[in-house]
């Protein structure tokens, strides 16, 4: 069991970058989708429009953000049609060290490194590559795939879906999507660690209240979902709120420390200075 737990921050961080087993909408659809769950959105427990929904399933873990940005679909567009864009986007996780985008007979690719801590240096990172593809793009509808086949430590089947549609001049309606598959080795190592070291840790999911009146949140494997889903989420967010890297950082260090209970990890200033030195080396001359 030692090995697992070594292994399992890679796992975790892992669970962060995969897309769900839902099937992609129309613009149709998912516009009637929007229409179903305004009402939910409105009366959101996160205290603004984003629905978050997580499963486990029999081979991996599934999580689902459904959301309204105070964006057009054009700046969707602009800012997700590229595997580029997308390397911007990711990299704003903390525990995302590099990406390299490249583009070869046609098809396109997202490398991203991964450590298993933020605090681990990037040498010790591990690759994960994506096939990037812009499934469809139309003035109504946007939609996106990232597909890695497999992953570490028998993790694999890695999918990441971005769909959109607009509402209206200033609001687009945004569904994120992803998940992963896991061996029965994974699966258990994930399940130890979530009752023992990670025990304190929860989602977002209420299930009731405490004696003291506090929410009782999920926590275990859903919760698990339930963070990353969350942190990625706000890097979509990030990125589109903002025109330089700076300032997409700083914005999504102030989005996860909204929900400190589920996504504080460290202080501005720590995950500012990581960033700042990841960005001199990634443009530094060899």
């Amino acid at each position: 069991m030692k090995l697992q737990f070594l292994c399992l921050p890679w796992v975790l961080c892992l669970a962060s970058l995969a897309t769900a087993a839902e099937e992609p909408h129309s613009a149709a659809e998912l516009r009637a989708a929007y229409a179903r769950k305004s009402a939910e959105l409105a009366q959101s427990p996160l205290k603004r429009p984003v629905l978050l929904t997580s499963a486990e399933l029999p081979q991996g873990l599934q999580g689902d953000i459904y959301a309204v940005v105070e964006q057009p679909l054009e700046a969707v567009h602009a800012a997700f049609n590229s595997p580029l864009h997308w390397c911007g986007v990711l990299l704003l996780h903390i525990n995302n060290r590099r990406c390299q985008a490249t583009s070869a007979g046609g098809q396109h690719q997202v490398t991203l490194r991964i450590v298993r801590r933020y605090d681990k240096p990037v040498e010790d990172a591990f690759e994960l590559p994506f096939v990037f593809r812009v499934a469809q793009a139309s003035p109504d509808y946007l939609q996106v795939h990232l597909r890695a086949e497999s992953g570490p430590l028998g993790t694999s089947n890695y999918r990441i879906l971005l769909e959109a549609t607009q509402l209206d001049a200033k609001r687009s309606f945004l569904h994120f999507s992803y998940s992963y598959d896991q061996n029965t080795m994974v699966a258990m190592a994930v399940q130890a660690y979530l009752a023992t070291f990670g025990s304190s840790k929860v989602g977002f999911t209420e299930l009731g209240k405490l004696a003291d009146g506090q929410p009782a949140y999920i926590a275990g494997t859903r919760g698990l979902v339930e963070r990353n889903a969350m942190r990625y989420f706000l890097t979509l967010e990030a990125f589109l709120s903002a025109n330089s890297d700076e300032a997409r950082r700083e914005a999504w260090f102030s989005a996860i420390e909204r929900y400190p209970r589920q996504l504080h990890e460290v202080d501005r200033e720590t995950y500012l200075a990581l960033k700042r030195a990841d960005a001199q080396q990634r443009t530094a001359p060899p």
